[in-house]
């Protein structure tokens, strides 16, 4: 991301915002929730890197590179925006690290979450069978 704090022709200032985020979903950024937080990130017109708290940032439109932080849950990760949607980038991304994943149906991998397929409902239930 060059330009930080940069003046574009225009007279504006494009600034990097950046946020720190706890990661919540239990497999951390890898699979379905890497998945969703790549496409949100291509859904808007600014750059957009992710990086461990001490680490190096990397293009967050990337699949390869976005999973191969290996960020686990409950950790810290910076993210960096600049252009135009930067401020609703960090919103959404942020919104994307924060939710935990939900057993929704509407999965990716074939829709064969335990709490539907009634081998696993024991878990989602409270009982702990006795």
């Amino acid at each position: 991301m060059s330009g930080y704090g940069a003046d574009d022709r225009n007279g504006r200032v494009d600034h990097m915002s950046e946020r720190v985020v706890t990661v919540v979903p239990e497999a951390g950024l890898h699979a379905r929730p890497a998945s969703r937080f790549v496409r949100t990130a291509n859904e808007f017109d600014a750059e957009i890197e992710i990086a461990p708290i001490d680490g190096k940032p990397v293009n967050a439109r990337s699949m390869l590179a976005v999973t191969g932080l290996g960020v686990e849950r409950g950790e810290d990760v910076r993210l960096l925006a600049e252009g135009a949607d930067a401020e609703a980038a960090l919103d959404a991304l942020e919104a994307v690290l924060s939710t935990p994943e939900e057993s929704d149906g509407d999965s990716e991998d074939g829709g064969t979450d335990d709490a539907e397929d009634g081998n696993g409902a024991a878990d989602e239930s409270g009982t702990e069978g006795g």
